[in-house]
């Protein structure tokens, strides 16, 4: 290529970066979005069935169980480094704070995933515990292992909006590590919670007065407020993934309401059929409790994902009822296009954004 050839394209690409900063970005233009309705409740009960439908659909058509797979991997990645740096934690509360933990977990995991998690806990705790450094440094590991999985999500959120990666990797990558900081705080709110029982609420019972009383009220209150802090986590994934502008920050949405709840029904009843109708001890022998763990870890990421699927197809039919035609993608506005080609840029736009490939 020639000096002259490359200062055609250079001008080419600050050409095209400057009519992307002054024309409209893919995706519904004004006129649908001040015709859509505001609330998912405004729509029609035939847009509902509609969405179900496309949403089974899609889930298939986004090959959604093979990046449950995929998330199911990197979520094994992360997990045994969060453990040392959680034992490290326990450790200096207290040894009575890991008994804690292990004995909530049966309220919290299948009985197969409760012993591996269990087992491989006390092994952590008999090796004496680790230093600050050794801590620091499983916690380095941990944060760059479960932005694997941020960034395995940030991927199947943008095959579920249909809208390719468009953020430049400058704003990329501090997005994916303060999502897995954020993740990663509230899960250790999570553990502090289910630590703060027994003689450590009745202390802090005690000292504000209360007794008894704070100690029953705080036993109750604590499940509902972890299911809070899961909802918040699947509502921050769901936000801030997808290269895609959503509705906004949403505490409780259509598809985050339709994950949790399908991961609970799904883990209580891959529980009860593990424990009175698998036969995974017989097939696996020893490795059944982690093969269990792993199908758990499985249903788990297929329900977020399944979640998010809905309230795409929920932004799609918002858009369609105002005016989007049903094949136009993408149907939501791309957060970043700096990183489309520039080939793509303008065939959206050119073409209105209908549909350009898969």
């Amino acid at each position: 290529m020639t000096d002259g050839d490359e200062r055609r394209n250079q001008r080419d690409t600050e050409a095209d970066d400057a009519r992307q900063r002054q024309d409209p970005a893919p995706g519904p233009g004004p006129e649908v979005e001040r015709a859509a309705p505001d609330e998912p409740g405004e729509l029609p009960a035939r847009s509902w069935w509609a969405v179900s439908r496309r949403t089974v659909k899609e889930f298939l058509n986004d090959d959604l169980p093979d990046r449950a797979a995929a998330l199911t991997y990197y979520s094994v990645l992360s997990l045994f480094p969060a453990l040392l740096v959680l034992v490290s934690v326990l450790g200096v509360i207290g040894e009575s704070a890991t008994r804690t933990v292990l004995d909530n977990l049966d309220d919290l995991a299948p009985g197969p995933v409760r012993d591996l998690l269990t087992d491989a806990v006390r092994q952590l705790q008999d090796r004496g515990g680790v230093s600050g450094v050794v801590a620091l440094a499983g916690l380095a590991a941990a944060v760059w292992s479960a932005s694997g999985y941020v960034a395995a999500f940030i991927r199947a959120a943008n095959a579920v909006y249909d809208v390719a990666e468009g953020r430049p990797v400058w704003k990329l990558t501090p997005l994916r590590l303060g999502l897995t900081l954020a993740l990663m705080v509230l899960l250790a709110v999570s553990a502090v919670i289910v630590v703060f029982t027994g003689p450590l609420a009745e202390r802090a019972g005690d000292a504000i007065g209360a007794g008894d009383v704070a100690v029953t009220a705080w036993s109750i209150a604590k499940w509902p407020l972890l299911f809070v802090l899961v909802v918040l986590m699947i509502a921050l994934l769901f936000w801030r993934a997808p290269n895609a502008r959503t509705s906004g920050f949403r505490w409780i949405s259509p598809g985050s309401a339709v994950a949790v709840v399908l991961w609970l029904v799904a883990s209580a009843g891959f529980a009860v059929y593990a424990a009175n109708f698998g036969s995974y001890n017989k097939t696996y022998g020893t490795l059944a409790g982690v093969i269990v763990f792993l199908v758990w870890l499985w249903l788990t990421n297929l329900a977020v994902l399944l979640g998010l699927e809905f309230d795409a197809e929920l932004a799609r039919q918002r858009a369609i009822s105002g005016g989007m035609p049903e094949a136009q993608e993408p149907y939501v506005e791309p957060r970043d296009t700096r990183k489309w080609p520039r080939e793509l840029r303008k065939r959206l736009r050119g073409s209105g954004g209908e549909r350009v490939g898969g």
